[in-house]
């Protein structure tokens, strides 16, 4: 239950993980993913549900499938005229890039053929799919099923009615993106899996377990259980609970007649945190007359969460800051479409980072993604909607609100609501609503829905209008207010708020470019060059925002905040601000890491707070300037230590501390007056005491002369799915970064796997992902590889006209 206290707002003692239903050994239920043997077309053809439809012609292609992310780039791609009031604009200009300058619009059809498996004589038969990009019509052996609009939504139809036992059956899927539906990239297509569950009739029904731990001790923790059955009329029904340990060993077993719900009591239960991410497996069993008719296994957490007054969240009795970033859910050069290897990766280095949490910005994001966030340990806010009833877009959400709002929500929310990773729901972004006297009323209207579906959790939304939200009741309704870039109004919103408690659901906006720096170093805003990118000095920022140091000055005095949440921690396709009126620029600017998931300037300065316990010591720019010799060029340096030391060449240019002079004396180190001279530049780093205890060279360059290869992975398993990402370095004779290489570099695979896709992490190129060549940029690139169902090695050549080759060798097994 949801409780008030004097000194606590809400409190939370929810936390599971609920998995899709596996195949049990007893075949009870079976579930197959319909990934291989898919037809697709672009363009409409009424015909194409029908069985006897000729696709021969049509392209084969296997799903998750985005079709969009082959290109080719293009300024007149969804090209808008249009005012974007979320970035204070005041006139329509042309947006060239603001979805990517990819072709995600138009229609498409995809068609493939399955066989359903028999389970018992009395089966139901369901498909379910976990997103497709966007208003999609399903139909099967020619009729329609039904249809689904918001392409974010997971969503589920019994097709029993409609399919021929023991024979072929022909699955249809029509897709219609509309232009100007979305502000940044969003796929095309079936990008999300495709399930076909057959069961018994009578079966535990998908997303009906909830699993909850509404009592927590160091020696024991309840364990309750609600089940929902599809045939609600069912009699002499039993269900059977056991609990497993990671081992798969029983740790807890109970019953239930003819009964819904139940209480399990764990003994000294391991708490899941981002530290420790335990899980546990409940098997449920239904039998109904004694006989065995179906199996659900659910994985979930124990963890205890908490809002409380004056100190903001809680976790397991800890206080805990939010260390995050918002996420879309692009995989950079792999477009939309699902691959867990890519999102691994990407947690794993949001890991590196320090971060502890993460925003689905601004949608429900893919099952699996949540599964690695419950096992790798991230506090997650899942959201649903970027608009409501007022738009943002000419075909945005808000068509569909008043239909489509609740099913959404509930089906998010049934769907995830056991993930221990998740803290809160989010309901909404930047909402135009806001300034709406009535706007709080649909919050009232969407809180009580996410209560319903789970009594367990808060809710929340990131407000950008500030003085509107203050004013007229909306953000005093919300469970947890989130705040978009107004850190100074943390302290009027404190005074006048009930909550007690708010957190930076977005924060900086600070947009750079990887090894780009430009000069005179100056802080600024909406600030642009002629080579459309932004300086890696980290001090660029938009209109509407700051740079992380103003962030932290407030979080760092206001124990009531709970954190923040970066935009963002990977660039994404789409939304190239400040220069979505320039041609050409089709990425965002914003990420802490690169597009290629290669890390900036920025990321270093976030480590060098997140992560305290690990050294973090960095300096920038390059030390590449020729044709500057004797011209000033300021050097800063990023560590988690209090002050350094500087040498040009050997010549100490002092040192420098952290002080309360202004906000980036505070968090960084910076000799302004450097001037450059070929050669090096070093930095000695202090410890409270003074020691010398670390220090980072960074020299000049010489001549590109050979390729460096480095690989996240060199063992791959060998499923057609698995992803190796091999960064490429161009290197001068003595294996220092050339930091300026632009080399067009070309990749070759062999063996048991392919070349997948490449990116450089430059917002400005033109130059297909799929295809085996990218120039590098800043010196770097990033080239990925996937596994074949073949076992052997896999290798990578790479190439580039007048340096010497690399080859890596992966294995995959």
């Amino acid at each position: 239950m949801i409780t008030l206290k004097k000194s606590i707002f809400r409190t939370i003692l929810v936390i599971s993980v609920s998995f899709f239903p596996l195949l049990s050994s007893a075949q009870l239920t079976k579930s197959v993913l319909l990934e291989n043997g898919w037809k697709f077309s672009k363009g409409d053809f009424p015909s194409a549900a029908q069985i006897s439809f000729n696709d021969r012609a049509w392209q084969t292609v296997t799903v998750p499938h985005d079709w969009a992310i082959y290109g080719p780039f293009d300024e007149n791609n969804d090209l808008q005229i249009t005012k974007i009031t979320q970035n204070n604009e005041t006139k329509e200009t042309r947006k060239t890039g603001r979805t990517g300058a990819l072709p995600y619009m138009g229609i498409g059809w995809y068609r493939t053929t399955f066989t359903v498996p028999t389970v018992s004589g009395n089966d139901e038969v369901t498909l379910m799919f976990d997103g497709v990009m966007s208003n999609s019509t399903i139909y099967v052996n020619g009729k329609e099923v039904g249809n689904w609009p918001y392409g974010y939504s997971s969503f589920q139809f019994n097709i029993s009615a409609y399919i021929i036992k023991g024979k072929s059956n022909t699955l249809s899927v029509r897709v219609d993106n509309k232009p100007e539906s979305s502000r940044w990239y969003p796929g095309a297509g079936i990008y999300r899996n495709v399930h076909l569950i057959v069961k018994n009739k009578t079966n535990l029904k998908t997303w009906g377990t909830f699993v909850t731990t509404p009592e927590i001790s160091a020696n024991a923790a309840k364990v309750n259980v609600k089940t929902k059955l599809s045939d609600s009329l069912v009699k002499g029904f039993k269900l059977v609970y056991n609990v497993l340990d990671s081992k798969g060993t029983t740790l807890v077993s109970g019953s239930a007649l003819s009964k819904n719900e139940i209480d399990l009591k764990l003994q000294n239960p391991k708490l899941w945190s981002p530290e420790t991410p335990t899980l546990y497996t409940l098997v449920t069993k239904l039998y109904v007359n004694n006989v065995l008719t179906d199996q659900q296994q659910t994985k979930f957490g124990i963890r205890k969460t908490e809002f409380k007054r004056e100190t903001g969240f809680w976790l397991n009795d800890k206080n805990v800051k939010f260390k995050g970033v918002c996420l879309h859910h692009d995989l950079g050069p792999l477009g939309t479409a699902v691959n867990v290897s890519a999102m691994r990766r990407q947690l794993v280095l949001l890991k590196d980072l320090g971060c502890n949490a993460i925003r689905t910005s601004h949608n429900p994001v893919a099952p699996e993604f949540l599964d690695l966030c419950d096992e790798m340990g991230f506090l997650v806010i899942e959201e649903t909607f970027d608009e409501w009833k007022r738009g943002k877009m000419k075909n945005g959400y808000h068509n569909f609100f008043d239909k489509w709002a609740e099913k959404d929500v509930t089906n998010m929310i049934e769907r995830d609501r056991n993930h221990p990773s998740i803290i809160m729901w989010s309901i909404g972004n930047e909402v135009p609503d806001q300034d709406n006297k009535e706007g709080y009323k649909i919050i009232t209207y969407l809180q009580n829905i996410c209560h319903k579906a789970d009594p367990t959790r808060l809710v929340t939304a990131g407000m950008d209008r500030i003085n509107s939200a203050l004013k007229n009741n909306f953000a005093a309704t919300l469970d947890v207010p989130g705040f978009n870039y107004k850190p100074k109004q943390y302290f009027e919103a404190y005074k006048k708020l009930p909550q007690g408690f708010l957190y930076g659901s977005e924060t900086a906006s600070t947009v750079s470019s990887r090894g780009v720096y430009h000069f005179p170093v100056k802080m600024g805003k909406d600030i642009h060059h002629p080579d459309n990118q932004s300086s890696s000095y980290d001090l660029e920022f938009c209109n509407w925002s700051q740079v992380p140091d103003d962030e932290w000055a407030v979080q760092d005095t206001t124990a009531y905040s709970a954190g923040e949440f970066v935009w963002t921690g990977f660039d994404y396709l789409g939304e190239p601000t400040p220069y979505d009126d320039y041609w050409p620029s089709r990425s965002s600017y914003f990420g802490i890491y690169d597009l290629a998931g290669l890390p900036k300037d920025r990321f270093y300065l976030y480590r060098s707070r997140w992560k305290p316990e690990e050294k973090t010591l960095h300096l920038l720019p390059h030390w590449n300037w020729e044709g500057k010799e004797g011209q000033n060029i300021p050097v800063f340096c990023y560590t988690n230590y209090p002050s350094a030391e500087l040498f040009v060449n050997g010549k100490s240019m002092g040192v420098q501390k952290k002080s309360n002079l202004n906000n980036q004396t505070r968090y960084r180190l910076m000799w302004n007056d450097v001037i450059y001279q070929k050669g090096s530049i070093k930095v000695v780093a202090y410890d409270e005491n003074g020691k010398a205890v670390a220090t980072e060279e960074v020299k000049t360059a010489g001549p590109p002369h050979h390729l460096k290869l480095t690989a996240d992975r060199k063992q791959l398993t060998a499923n057609g799915k698995d992803l190796s990402f091999v960064t490429v370095s161009v290197v001068d004779k003595d294996g220092n970064l050339c930091p300026t290489a632009t080399d067009n570099l070309m990749f070759k695979v062999t063996g048991a796997g392919k070349y997948r896709a490449a990116c450089n992490g430059d917002a400005t190129s033109l130059q297909l992902f799929h295809q085996p060549e990218m120039k590098a940029f800043s010196g770097m690139a990033v080239a990925i590889v996937e596994s074949s169902k073949l076992k052997g090695n896999i290798n990578l050549q790479v190439s580039a006209k007048g340096l010497t080759s690399a080859i890596i060798t992966l294995n995959s097994k």
